[in-house]
């Protein structure tokens, strides 16, 4: 089993959705960083459950215990080791369907995988309630991205057939950037997510799931970081993107939609700004070559229906080997993609962060005076 991620900034991360705690290893971090807690608090308290009807009632604080790494509220070098306690869990709800496989979850490659070995309790080590690690580390990159001004944002581009508008020049509206961090439902267009709620209510009525899309863009960030061919931009965050359970696909900049341009329209033009380089448009969403070219960075990820839903499903007894049928008791989201909302955020800022140490750690000494 591979949990950890990173080259300069290594992040391992354990834990099961129903053990004793969650929690992970950042090693890497350089010492004298002050850490602004209520920032980190705020991010995490995003993803936290329970927040709303749109959620899963599953109640969890979601608050962090640093264990080591961190004296007088200052990073010291040393790893920063941290765990988040499990305190909601209601395991007795897998108990009389333990040998069941459930449908489009890792219940049955989980088992392959480790002989039978692994805790299923609302998917053990594969469950969405290992993302709260991968937020806390990654509101720590944000904290620190901030600081040489660079800003990581997201937004719920679409729920089921609704869409929202996309960024472009607004990505760097400042005031937008924090206001979509306040909101349960992030959008750009409130009408549109008016409907979209309304829609996870009506799917959560049903005893239903639906899934939808969200976009990202950092900004603020210099040209050239990058490594092609193999640790590009885009490799790196599709790596750790298709590590956040249920993103089924990911895209940058116009995505699928440029093979349908011509190269007339598709290329970005480039132009002298006040002396500066610059680019007229953003079709390739900031990276070109793998590296970055100072323009906002746009991706999109897609995020599938939540796999447990009420309904009677068909499926199979691992134990009998017969073929049964499933209907799923406990707590859970009808749309996880709000709360997934942070932690895309979290997971670029990561990679991101971890990026330029490796590339350009001047950015983050200077600022830092380090």
């Amino acid at each position: 089993m591979s949990a950890t991620i990173g080259n300069k900034l290594k992040f391992t991360i354990f834990g099961e959705s129903h053990g004793v705690a969650i929690g992970g290893i950042i090693d890497g971090l350089l010492p004298g960083i002050k850490l602004d807690m209520e920032y980190i608090n705020e991010q995490m308290d995003r993803r936290r459950p329970g927040r709303n009807d749109m959620s899963t009632p599953r109640k969890e604080s979601d608050k962090a215990e640093i264990l080591s790494g961190l004296f007088d509220g200052v990073t010291t070098g040393a790893p920063l080791a941290f765990e988040i306690r499990n305190s909601d869990q209601h395991s007795r709800d897998y108990e009389k369907t333990k040998s069941l496989m459930r449908p489009s979850h890792a219940d049955y490659t989980g088992h392959i995988k480790y002989s039978g070995y692994n805790d299923y309790r609302g998917g053990g080590h594969f469950s969405g309630r290992i993302t709260a690690a991968l937020t806390f580390a990654g509101a720590i990159s944000s904290m620190i991205l901030e600081q040489v001004g660079i800003t990581v944002n997201a937004h719920v581009l679409s729920i089921g057939n609704i869409s929202d508008d996309k960024f472009d020049s607004q990505t760097a509206n400042k005031e937008l950037r924090e206001k979509l961090k306040t909101m349960d439902l992030p959008v750009l267009n409130q009408a549109k997510g008016n409907l979209m709620r309304e829609l996870i209510l009506e799917t959560k009525s049903k005893n239903d799931s639906v899934g939808g899309v969200v976009e990202c863009s950092a900004i603020g960030l210099p040209a050239g970081i990058g490594s092609p061919f193999f640790d590009s931009v885009e490799s790196k965050l599709a790596h750790i993107m298709f590590s956040v359970p249920a993103i089924k696909g990911i895209e940058f900049g116009d995505g699928f939609e440029i093979s349908k341009l011509r190269g007339s329209k598709a290329n970005d033009s480039m132009h002298i700004d006040n002396f500066a380089i610059n680019h007229k448009s953003n079709h390739n969403g900031g990276i070109l070559g793998g590296i970055t070219n100072a323009m906002p960075l746009i991706f999109r990820v897609a995020v599938k229906p939540t796999p447990s839903i009420g309904l009677t499903q068909e499926t199979i007894d691992i134990q009998t080997k017969t073929d049964s049928q499933i209907e799923i008791k406990g707590r859970h989201d009808p749309c996880i993609v709000p709360r997934v909302v942070p932690v895309i955020e979290s997971a670029a800022a990561l990679v991101l962060l971890d990026m330029i140490l490796d590339e350009m750690p001047n950015l983050i000494k200077q600022s830092y005076q380090l």
